[in-house]
C-alpha cells in the first residue's frame, strides 16, 4: 500500500489504487479495513470499469493509529480523505462508503463538495452517535478496550451475545489496536454529527442503501435520504447492519443503476 499524510496533523493514511476508469473512493466501516471490499466481491466487480481508491481509515489496518479521541474528530477524517485524493491526483470522485464510511462520506460532501461527484452510502447516520457502540457491542465497551485489550473486549462481547463470535470475525477484530479503537469510540460518542440543513444543501446525486433489519440505521438512512434533494433510497430485504456488506450482488446492481442514471 501507499501512504498519504494529513497536512493538519501528519497522520499517515494507507491506500491502494486498482483498476481504471472514473475514480471511486471506497471507505469501510468501523473495526474493518479496505479488504472488506475485496472479501465480498466489490473490487472484482468494479475494477474493470472504475479506478478504485481503497483506504484504511485512521486507526484501522495499515494506517496510523492515534490513541487520543481528539485525533478522530470528523474534520480529521475529512482531511485524511482529501489527502488521499490529492496523493492520487484526483480532483473529484464518486464516493462509496458503508457504516462509518457512509458517515465520513456525508461529512466530506458537506465540507468539500467540490471533491465529490456522486455519493453512495449504506447503513450510515448523519446525527449524533453517543452510545451507538455500547448498543452495538455492550455497555462500557471502550473502557474494556482500554483496560483489557482486544482479547478482553472479545471475551466480554461474546458473553453479551446470544451466539458465539465466528472465527473470521474474531480474526478481523483481533488485528485492531485496542487503544486506538477505544479512542475512536470515544470520539464517535462525542461527535455531534451533521445538522439536517447540511444534508438539505447536498446537490450531488446520492444513493442511500440499508438492510430492512438494520434497526435504528434503517430509520437514520430513511431520514437522511429524505433530506437530500437529489437522492434515492434502496432497502435490502433480509439483511441487518452486520450482513448488508455481504449482499454485494444487490448492492452492486443498485450502484450500477444509480451510476447509469
Amino acid at each position: 500500500m501507499e501512504y498519504a499524510s494529513n497536512a493538519d496533523d501528519g497522520t499517515r493514511i494507507a491506500y491502494t489504487v486498482v483498476g481504471s476508469g472514473p475514480p471511486l473512493l471506497m471507505v469501510h466501516g468501523s473495526f474493518l479495513t479496505h479488504t472488506i471490499w475485496r472479501t465480498f466481491g466489490y473490487v472484482k466487480a468494479l475494477r474493470g470499469s472504475r479506478q478504485l481508491i481503497l483506504i484504511d481509515s485512521r486507526g484501522h489496518g495499515r494506517s496510523e493509529k492515534p490513541h487520543t479521541p481528539d485525533a478522530y474528530a470528523m474534520s480529521s477524517i475529512v482531511g485524511d480523505l482529501t489527502a488521499v485524493l490529492d496523493a492520487v491526483g484526483v480532483d473529484t470522485v464518486d464516493y462509496l462508503g458503508y457504516s462509518f464510511g457512509a458517515r465520513a462520506g456525508l461529512a466530506l460532501t458537506a465540507a468539500r463538495p467540490e471533491r465529490v461527484r456522486s455519493l453512495a452510502v449504506g447503513g450510515g447516520s448523519h446525527g449524533a452517535q453517543a452510545g451507538a457502540f455500547d448498543r452495538l457491542f455492550f455497555p462500557g465497551c471502550s473502557d474494556v478496550l482500554e483496560q483489557r485489550g482486544m482479547d478482553g473486549f472479545l471475551e466480554a462481547w461474546s458473553s453479551h451475545r446470544m451466539f458465539p463470535i465466528d472465527a473470521g470475525t474474531r480474526a478481523v477484530f483481533s488485528a485492531n489496536d485496542a487503544q486506538a479503537m477505544a479512542a475512536y469510540i470515544r470520539a464517535s460518542d462525542a461527535d455531534p454529527g451533521l445538522p439536517d440543513e447540511a444534508l438539505q444543501h447536498v446537490t450531488q446525486p446520492s444513493l442511500f442503501y440499508v438492510g430492512n433489519q438494520d434497526g435504528t440505521r434503517l430509520d437514520d438512512t430513511r431520514a437522511a435520504a429524505a433530506l437530500v434533494p437529489n437522492s434515492e433510497l434502496h432497502v435490502i430485504r433480509g439483511f441487518d447492519h452486520a450482513t448488508t456488506m455481504a449482499a454485494s450482488d444487490e448492492v452492486l446492481g443498485a450502484l450500477e443503476r444509480f451510476w447509469d442514471n
